[in-house]
């Protein structure tokens, strides 16, 4: 085999023959019956272009077949569909493919380099690598990559791909964000023992036909639901995406980090966090601080009340004194 179109020169100038080679790249293998086959491994943009296959002859004109090859980029794709999701939760993706690849292995990779996404895959439609990641066919037309448990890990790119017989396999490309978990707004509410209170959740409108719940915790996947609580009541207003939760009489043990949940399984969306403080009523505070407050003047009247006495004892004393001192001058 030799490159160009130039049969003339191709024995001269070929890269690889049966029985010699000049590029370790290309190897040559002859079945001795009817062809032989040329496999060239690592190939770059460069090995693109015309090549002859030839067959010596002891005449003087050999016998050649054409081959053209076209390398392509590896990378793909010119379109890529992204996809956001938070960390702990899970993200779905559908790939499309022809009907005439029903039958054939499916798989998904990481990164944008066809050329070893299917050594390097994740998952397949007959293997996986990685347990958070299922692949469903529907042996139509689409297959589905579920992964779970997401990180911040699993941002980036990704390639859906069909394997054919050709040597180039279908692929469609995917971008994944993992958004680190947070709310669309945090809230700080301050309560008193005994008294009600009322937390507003909002929602994504999405979510509107969702079961909607508060639990508590200091992580949104790892709370306990409160509406088993029959101190608290929810009330669902789909009209303004909002739900208000109701406690009827509050403990000191409520203080601490309730989550609005609309979406059971977390997913991507807009959540509310509340802080909530509870302390003892004011008025109970003021039951302990006026007897105190009491005790301190009735004291106060007592001293007052009884220096006064001894004083006008003794102003008594005085007079009665000098009566008596005027008497017996007398």
């Amino acid at each position: 085999m030799c490159r160009g179109n130039r049969p003339s020169t191709c024995l001269q100038q070929a890269v690889v023959s049966s029985t010699k080679k000049q590029d370790t790249r290309f190897t040559l293998t002859d079945d001795k019956l009817s062809t032989f086959t040329v496999n060239i491994t690592s190939l770059t943009q460069q090995d693109s272009g015309s090549y002859l296959c030839g067959v010596h002859t002891n005449k003087s004109l050999d016998v050649f077949s054409a081959v053209h090859l076209e390398v392509k980029e590896n990378t793909c794709c010119d379109n890529s569909t992204r996809f956001q999701s938070y960390e702990g939760g899970s993200v779905s993706f559908t790939c499309s493919y022809e009907s005439r690849y029903q039958n054939n292995l499916k798989y998904m990779c990481r990164g944008n380099h066809p050329s070893t996404c299917l050594q390097q895959a994740v998952v397949s439609s007959t293997k996986k690598q990685d347990t958070r990641f299922t692949l469903t066919d529907d042996k139509l037309s689409t297959f589905t990559v579920n992964i779970t448990s997401l990180t911040q890990q699993d941002s980036g790119s990704y390639l859906c791909g069909v394997h054919t017989n050709t040597g180039l396999d279908v692929f469609s490309a995917v971008d994944l964000e993992i958004k680190e978990w947070c709310c669309v707004k945090s809230n700080k509410l301050r309560g008193s023992v005994g008294h009600p209170l009322t937390m507003q959740c909002p929602y994504p409108p999405q979510h509107g036909t969702n079961r909607k719940f508060l639990c508590k915790g200091d992580l949104h996947r790892n709370c306990t639901d409160m509406m088993t609580d029959t101190r608290f009541t929810l009330l669902d207003n789909v009209s303004t995406s909002s739900f208000l939760v109701m406690v009827s009489e509050l403990e000191a043990g409520d203080s601490g980090t309730y989550w609005c949940g609309s979406d059971s399984q977390w997913s991507f969306g807009n959540y509310t966090n509340i802080q909530l403080s509870v302390g003892v009523a004011a008025f109970n505070a003021v039951v302990f601080i006026v007897p105190a407050v009491l005790v301190f003047v009735l004291i106060f009247v007592m001293v007052i009340v009884y220096k006064y006495k001894c004083h006008k004892g003794k102003a008594t004393e005085d007079v009665e004194t000098t009566q008596q001192q005027h008497k017996a001058g007398d």
